[in-house]
C-alpha cells in the first residue's frame, strides 16, 4: 500500500474512531470499536487486539483475529517488551525477533503501541499482526498513538468489569 493510500485510510478511520468515541468513557467498548473500525478500514491487518494490564502481566482484551496468546508477560514477546519500554515496537520480520511470540504463524510483521492512562500508567498494549513483511512504518506509528492518546490518555475512561 503507498503511503498516500495509507495516511487516507488512517484519516478517515481516525475520524469515524472519534466521532463514535467522543463521550465514551468505558474502555472495553472504546477498545472494541477502535479494534473493529481499523481492522476493516486497514486490509494488512490480520489480527488486532488489545491486551490489558492485569496483575503485572498482559492478558488478552478486545480483539479481532484468530486466537490470540491468552497471557504474556513483561519479559516476552513483542508486547512484553513494549510494556517494559512503554514505547512503540515495529517489527519488519517476526521470525527474525528473539523475543517474538508465535501465537500464529501466519503473521510475519507486527506494530504493538502502549496504552498509557491520564495518570501516566500503562493499562495495556495494542498489538497488530500482518501477514505481510514490513507492513507497519512511521504512518502506523503516528496514527496509531495519536488515536490511542486522545482515547485514553487526554479523555476520561471508566471500567464497568472486575477481574
Amino acid at each position: 500500500m503507498n503511503k498516500e493510500t495509507k495516511h487516507n485510510l488512517y484519516k478517515e478511520a481516525e475520524e469515524e474512531i472519534n466521532s463514535l468515541l467522543s463521550n465514551e468513557k468505558d474502555m472495553i467498548l472504546k477498545m472494541a470499536s477502535i479494534n473493529s473500525i481499523l481492522k476493516n478500514k486497514l486490509d494488512y491487518y490480520f489480527w488486532v487486539g488489545f491486551y490489558i494490564v492485569n496483575n503485572g502481566q498482559l492478558v488478552i482484551g478486545p480483539y479481532q483475529g484468530t486466537l490470540g496468546c491468552l497471557y504474556i508477560s513483561y519479559e516476552r514477546g513483542i508486547c512484553g517488551r513494549a510494556a517494559r519500554l512503554m514505547e512503540t515496537q515495529i517489527v519488519d520480520d517476526v521470525h527474525k525477533d528473539s523475543e517474538h511470540i508465535a501465537c500464529d504463524s501466519k503473521s510475519n510483521s507486527e506494530i504493538v503501541v502502549p496504552v498509557i492512562d491520564s495518570q501516566n500508567k500503562l493499562i495495556a498494549v495494542f498489538d497488530i499482526d500482518s501477514t505481510e513483511f514490513s507492513s507497519f512504518d512511521e504512518i502506523d506509528r503516528l496514527y496509531l498513538e495519536k488515536i490511542l492518546k486522545k482515547h485514553f490518555t487526554e479523555s476520561e475512561i471508566s471500567t464497568t468489569w472486575k477481574w
